[in-house]
């Protein structure tokens, strides 16, 4: 009897052993997967505070380029330093509507017109765009950065316009001195009896 008796507390403690390695590997497996899950929402709330890092789908945010890009070369000569933390073609999708004198679309805004949006918040609607106070800021600040190149490069157009019509100027006066010398030198000339056919 004894050796039936041996068996089964053997078989027993097999069986504990073994619930006992399984409970062990179950809270392992949570352990990791909750340290993934904090990892995880550790990364994302460094994203949101930067606020400058672009989502999966950088399409679908910001303001979008006006139909009539090429109409931005004309004006400024060349690419445009809007600042840094903008992303790419961002600051000139933001400077077309500055200078077309447009609101600024901001997230939740896009397709809308400025006036309804306007009209809308002179009702008292308030848009999702102007709930949160950091991504209020990072869209000042980026429109901000854009509102200042955008009149350095304005001020620099209009100093170019007064440099050539200064310098127009002073060929025109050099232009009327010359002709003026030729027409007294060609008299000259005609007198003596000279004078070029």
């Amino acid at each position: 009897m004894s050796s039936s008796s041996s068996d089964s507390d053997s078989s027993d403690d097999d069986k504990k052993r073994k619930k006992k390695r399984e409970k062990k590997e179950r809270k392992r497996k949570r352990k990791e997967e909750k340290k993934a899950k904090k990892k995880a929402k550790k990364a994302r709330r460094s994203r949101d505070d930067d606020g400058d890092d672009a989502p999966a789908d950088e399409e679908d945010y910001g303001p979008a380029p006006l139909p009539d890009a090429d109409a931005l070369e004309g004006l400024g000569g060349g690419a445009v330093d809007y600042g840094g933390a903008l992303r790419p073609g961002e600051g000139a999708a933001i400077a077309q509507y500055v200078q077309k004198n447009m609101r600024i679309p901001r997230r939740g805004e896009v397709g809308w017109q400025g006036e309804e949006i306007e009209r809308l918040e002179s009702v008292g609607y308030v848009m999702s765009g102007s709930r949160h106070a950091r991504m209020n800021a990072v869209r000042i600040r980026k429109e901000n950065q854009v509102y200042s190149a955008e009149e350095k490069r304005a001020l620099a157009l209009i100093t170019f316009e007064e440099k050539q019509q200064q310098e127009n100027k002073v060929m025109g006066e050099f232009r009327a001195m010359l002709q003026q010398r030729l027409v007294s030198q060609g008299l000259a000339k005609a007198e003596l009896g000279d004078a070029p056919q």
